[in-house]
């Protein structure tokens, strides 16, 4: 069913037995998410400070916190707004292949408005809209493991997506330095990528249609109920997002305070980060992507996965830990690989766990599935503006900075076990 949508009246979840998916849509699949991430991990992790460091010098911390947080408020509120979006799409292109298209455009947009930008109200509009338009195509790309993948085949298949995630981090900040010289290639280039990889998976998805009579109606109710599920009524699905917001917290410290912390707690010139960051993000995605598909042909194996998602959060606290009392560069390497073993086990087990919890999947699995990533964005918002606070306290001081974070993450370790829909 090449570039076609299935017959109208079809809707997600409609079926009750999915088919299991082939390999070629799956490693297309994983394209999508890698090329998403190429084009929208890199500013975080080097992008951004690098545009401060030239707009706004004598400011950079200040300047880039502003940014990454506002940033992350436009994530919280665009994947579970395009998220609800897409579950009531009813375009004859399909349900969620619009948003891959248009959410791959819109990145690319906004990552020209970085690279143009003259001042830090421009590289804010210019994060804002790229945040935006990246979520839109994130909430298309989540729907489709549970629209297509049946329940079988998605602890191997979130493993395999979560390759996506270090790929795209090192493809790009690869590309990030070796683009250095021209900032407008430094970010349209991934953008570029994103938007192939995003063309497609459009061309090939067997996307469902959505009749209009089966749409579901949308008001301010509908809205608000965008952002929110009861967590009396769905405890399992609380409890898993709570454990994804406390180990995203210490993710988003580490990704966004990386360079600062090479700088100052390490020594580094800063002429050596961006090669610095490079083999750190090398590292740990080497670890990721064999932990990621390990970890998830594991969790489908034993049919398990509350015992990998809480192992694993509790072993990256345990790296957080080492990098915060590291005493050199190698050190701190060994801690970013451990991050990365512990993260990519994470990330394949807990994907699957909240799939096979997730409520409502017939009729809103974009939606439920954008308030899940609500967890992980959140606290793209919320720790820019705390650390500030904690580095003021602790006289600078990243290793407390970082202890906070593993204690965050321990936190996570233990909110998945009260979960009882999944073993």
């Amino acid at each position: 069913m090449r570039g076609l949508p299935v017959p109208a009246g079809a809707h997600a979840g409609a079926a009750p037995h999915l088919r299991r998916a082939g390999w070629p849509f799956i490693v297309i699949y994983g394209m999508a998410y890698t090329g998403l991430w190429m084009a929208l991990l890199p500013p975080i992790l080097l992008g951004l400070a690098m545009r401060v460091r030239v707009i706004a010098p004598a400011h950079a911390t200040g300047s880039l916190s502003l940014v990454v947080g506002v940033g992350a408020l436009m994530a919280l509120f665009g994947n579970p707004f395009f998220g609800r979006l897409s579950d009531r799409t009813t375009s004859r292109f399909g349900m969620r292949r619009p948003w891959l298209v248009v959410g791959a455009l819109g990145g690319a947009a906004g990552l020209a408005m970085i690279a143009t930008a003259a001042s830090v109200p421009q590289l804010l509009l210019g994060w804002c809209v790229t945040q935006l338009a990246c979520n839109a195509q994130l909430a298309a790309l989540a729907a489709i493991l549970a629209d297509q993948i049946p329940a079988s085949q998605r602890g191997t298949v979130s493993g395999i997506v979560n390759i996506s995630l270090p790929l795209g981090m090192t493809g790009g900040t690869f590309l990030v330095e070796a683009l250095a010289d021209s900032t407008l290639a430094m970010f349209l280039v991934p953008a570029a990528i994103a938007l192939a990889a995003a063309l497609l998976l459009a061309w090939v998805l067997p996307d469902h249609r959505l009749a209009a009579a089966r749409r579901p109606r949308y008001g301010w109710r509908e809205f608000l109920g965008s952002f929110w599920i009861n967590p009396l009524r769905f405890p399992d699905f609380s409890w898993a997002w709570s454990s994804r917001f406390l180990l995203y917290a210490g993710v988003s410290l580490l990704m966004t305070y990386q360079e600062f912390y090479l700088i100052g707690q390490l020594g580094c010139a800063p002429a050596e980060v961006p090669r610095r960051i490079f083999l750190s993000t090398l590292v740990q995605s080497c670890a990721v992507a064999v932990s990621s598909v390990l970890g998830g042909g594991l969790s489908d194996a034993l049919g398990r996965r509350k015992v990998f998602v809480s192992g694993a959060a509790l072993l990256y606290a345990l790296a957080l830990l080492a990098i915060a009392f590291a005493a050199s560069y190698p050190w701190f390497l060994a801690a970013m690989a451990l991050a990365g073993v512990a993260q990519g086990v994470y990330l394949a087990a807990d994907l699957a766990l909240v799939t096979d919890v997730l409520p409502e999947r017939e009729t809103h699995a974009a939606r439920n599935l954008g308030i899940f990533n609500i967890a992980s964005v959140l606290p793209q918002s919320l720790m820019p503006a705390i650390a500030p606070g904690i580095l003021s306290a602790s006289g600078g001081s990243y290793a407390v900075l970082f202890v906070v974070a593993a204690i965050l993450v321990a936190l996570g370790a233990w909110a998945i076990l009260p979960v009882r829909g999944v073993r």
